[in-house]
């Protein structure tokens, strides 16, 4: 993919001092790491779920994104979705409320509470922030298999499509409703949350390759769809421990992923991506 613009002003570079410490209250978080290590996979809702905190950290001025390619990069898909999120909340009748995203590197304080960068690239509904440590495209080329910038993008519209649920109400829902149901039954909202973020990062790329400023290469389309295989449950869980336990997917298998991030792709229209599909909301 090519992007022309000038870039987002929605960018925050924490990553002069190394993300500082990182104090994830009452050890919650440090569990969540380490489980997180062990299975080899993203336990970003489970992040989203710490305690909020009103611990800050400063944010360091970074490379101007001129001189930062992997800046530069983040700043143009960002500001994409910003176009386009502005025109479909805007056909909606409401106004789109831009999030900010966090570069950091290694730990990041969140006002959801301290998150390291083993958690991967993460949404906070507290402050309305992505948070990404680029490191984890290194990662998803190396150990995942998802080379190309346009899987990089895919990630990035993914945690924007968490944002968006959050302005349309779709995450407070799932949260009311975590207290009323037993952990399997929170697993399979959590799962439709998620395959709705895929679905919403595809209605993006349907409508940004009618932008003038950005451009789809031959191949972009397969590189999200590989990423997006690539991190399914029953993938992930298979190449940790060698079994796949479905009552424990907290993001939708493979299969499911490529399948809503390639419907909203097709059709461009946020009505097709109701994932909640059940009784459970």
């Amino acid at each position: 993919m090519q992007w022309f613009g000038k870039g987002s002003n929605n960018i925050e570079d924490g990553r002069g001092g190394g993300g500082g410490k990182v104090a994830l209250g009452g050890g919650i978080g440090i569990i969540i790491v380490i489980i997180g290590l062990f299975l080899g996979k993203d336990l970003t809702g489970l992040v989203n779920q710490l305690p909020i905190t009103s611990e800050q950290t400063e944010v360091k001025k970074g490379s101007s994104a001129n001189d930062d390619p992997q800046k530069k990069f983040v700043s143009g898909v960002l500001e994409s979705t910003e176009i386009v999120w502005d025109e479909q909340f805007n056909q909606m009748g409401f106004q789109y409320q831009q999030p900010k995203l966090r570069l950091f590197t290694g730990g990041v304080q969140t006002a959801c509470g301290g998150a390291s960068s083993a958690v991967g690239p993460f949404y906070c509904p507290a402050d309305s922030k992505v948070y990404i440590d680029l490191s984890f495209f290194e990662e998803l080329k190396n150990r995942f298999g998802a080379a190309g910038d346009f899987a990089q993008a895919y990630v990035i519209a993914h945690e924007v499509g968490h944002h968006v649920q959050n302005l349309l109400g779709a995450s407070e829902k799932v949260q009311r409703a975590r207290r009323q149901l037993s952990e399997t039954e929170y697993n399979k909202l959590s799962v439709m949350l998620e395959l709705q973020a895929d679905f919403y990062a595809g209605l993006w790329a349907h409508h940004a390759q009618n932008l003038k400023d950005f451009r789809l290469d031959a191949g972009d389309l397969e590189e999200a769809l590989t990423a997006a295989n690539a991190i399914g449950d029953d993938k992930l869980q298979k190449q940790a421990t060698g079994q796949v336990v479905p009552d424990s997917f907290t993001h939708g298998t493979s299969a499911q992923r490529m399948y809503w991030f390639k419907k909203g792709f097709e059709t461009g229209d946020i009505k097709q991506g109701d994932t909640f599909k059940s009784d459970l909301l």
